[in-house]
């Protein structure tokens, strides 16, 4: 088995995430729809604070996510829910590796 050596931060809501952004983030992993702001919206704000960052969307809206004029940065990954964790897993690693 595995470990994470990296830290991994959780927020409850779409305005926590955005307080939590740190230039450090490799990865920010987000559901669209949440209280607070959306996911696209802390995407969007993630990725022009940190342009390196790599975005992935875990959602049930994955036409919301990618139509165009949705505001989610370009390049984003999607994960149509339901996902499974096995899925999300190899889609980090992919990411990470890249």
């Amino acid at each position: 088995v595995q470990t994470c050596a990296l830290p991994i931060y959780a927020c409850a809501d779409g305005d926590e995430a955005l307080e939590a952004l740190d230039p450090s983030f490799d990865i920010l992993l987000t559901d669209i729809v949440m209280p607070g702001a959306d996911g696209i919206e802390v995407a969007r704000q993630a990725a022009a604070r940190h342009p390196s960052i790599r975005i992935v969307f875990i959602t049930g809206f994955a036409a919301v996510a990618l139509a165009p004029g949705s505001g989610a940065p370009e390049g984003a990954k999607v994960l149509s829910k339901p996902v499974h964790l096995r899925d999300i897993v190899a889609e980090v690693e992919k990411l990470l590796a890249a």
